[in-house]
């Protein structure tokens, strides 16, 4: 037997080698000369710059919003951004996960991608008109929206961008530059219009009609660029095909439709019980917290693709280990800073947004572990149905809670922020029991 000397010593040298094998630019270069894995650190670097331009501008916009419109007129905007979300939720019918699996196993049989393209285009232009139609009957037949109905319709704006710019099939092709220029093409055209246009409160209904406008402009440049550089060709589908994507893309829509549901409807539910003001004081905190969030959107959609075509789990564990780690760095440095980087970007004024914002801070340190496990992970090794059940059951528990909020007079925003926290820890408790279940951890 060896002697704990010995032990320790060979402990070492395993250390010192794995040290010099993560530290040798031979190796990094193999790595990226696999056509595949160039291919994704691409899709990354394609996507962390977006995601950097979109920290950017609105660490620009949004301050400058709350100072000139007020946390009221700003709340107000918010709430029609979370009601308008129910549609894109509608229209978007769960296709950027099962068409972007579709395109990514048809891409290289153009006849077959251009029959997915028609059809879920098709698809999203019906359920568009559905939403449209619900709209305006809701618009002028409930008083508090008839009151602005036109924010609600120019806010509307983003539901056809959304339909125009198909990041499903960018995402199904890994080309995710695409994604990338036209998105910073539509936030710019947004944050210049907004310092040209938006110089006082009264200014208030043009911020969604700027922002619609973006959505837009992307969305038509995007058709554009998959006619042209794709070649792909719009055909007339068969009845049986529309009902067959439509079909397959059914728990997939109800999945994120629960996820979107329980982020949308705490800013829709402040607004019912409360006031724009509230409203204005959430949406604040509850802006940086998807920012935070959104720090690893590139990472979880440059690996979705990847881990379902290639099932690498091995890379996958050590980009999860790190990506936790740092997650929990940032954002342990971000609460003991709230009430600076409250002040700091928005003004003085706001210690409701700042405590609102530690609360969603701790739901942070649940979510990215969550994200990452979810559609990246189980559904990409072909167990999507913990990653849907997980968000579905939340979203249940979520809207359960809200209510019961409501029916005894407790909406405020110190509860909300409490339930999306409780409501992410359920999330992730599913999750880690799929993957626990499966044993898909002790694959190599």
């Amino acid at each position: 037997m060896e002697d704990k000397n010995t032990h320790f010593y060979k402990k070492e040298i395993k250390i010192e080698f794995k040290m010099k094998e993560f530290f040798n630019f031979n190796y990094l270069r193999n790595f990226f000369n696999s056509p595949t894995k160039k291919r994704l650190a691409e899709n990354f670097l394609s996507l962390s710059f977006l995601q950097g331009v979109n920290y950017l501008l609105p660490l620009i916009t949004f301050p400058y919003l709350v100072r000139v419109l007020g946390p009221e007129k700003f709340g107000l905007i918010a709430f029609a951004q979370s009601f308008i979300q129910y549609f894109n939720i509608l229209t978007d019918y769960g296709f950027n996960l099962s068409a972007t699996r579709e395109i990514s196993i048809y891409r290289d049989n153009k006849e077959k991608v251009s029959e997915i393209f028609s059809s879920v285009i098709m698809i999203k232009l019906g359920l568009m008109i559905i939403s449209l139609l619900i709209l305006s009957v809701l618009v002028f037949t409930i008083p508090k929206f008839k009151n602005d109905w036109l924010i609600y319709f120019f806010t509307f704006g983003m539901v056809l961008g959304n339909i125009l710019f198909p990041v499903w099939f960018f995402q199904g092709m890994e080309r995710m530059k695409y994604i990338t220029i036209l998105n910073i093409t539509a936030r710019l055209i947004f944050t210049v219009c907004i310092f040209i246009f938006i110089r006082k409160m009264a200014d208030y209904l043009y911020v969604p009609l700027i922002n619609s406008m973006g959505f837009l402009v992307a969305g038509v440049v995007s058709i554009w660029i998959i006619f042209k550089d794709f070649r792909i060709s719009i055909c007339i589908p068969k009845w049986s095909s529309l009902l067959t994507y439509f079909k397959n893309s059914t728990q997939f829509f109800l999945s994120r439709a629960s996820v979107s549901i329980y982020t949308s409807t705490n800013a829709f539910v402040l607004g019912l019980f409360t006031n724009n003001k509230m409203v204005g004081y959430y949406s604040i905190a509850e802006k940086l917290y998807i920012a935070l969030q959104q720090i690893y959107h590139p990472l979880v959609n440059t690996l979705y693709p990847y881990i379902a075509h290639k099932r690498n789990v091995h890379l996958y564990k050590k980009i999860f280990k790190f990506v936790v780690f740092l997650n929990i760095t940032i954002l342990f440095l971000a609460f003991i800073s709230s009430n600076h980087i409250i002040e700091i970007i928005f003004g003085k004024g706001l210690e409701i947004s700042s405590n609102i914002f530690k609360i969603l801070i701790l739901s942070a340190m649940v979510v990215v572990p969550s994200i990452l496990l979810g559609y990246p992970f189980l559904a990409a090794m072909g167990y999507p149905n913990y990653a849907n059940f997980s968000v579905i059951l939340g979203s249940i528990f979520h809207l359960s809670g809200l209510g019961i909020l409501a029916i005894f007079h407790l909406v405020s925003v110190y509860n909300v922020a409490l339930m999306v926290l409780i409501t992410e820890g359920i999330v992730l408790s599913i999750r880690l029991y799929g993957v626990i279940k499966n044993r898909l951890w002790r694959i190599s």
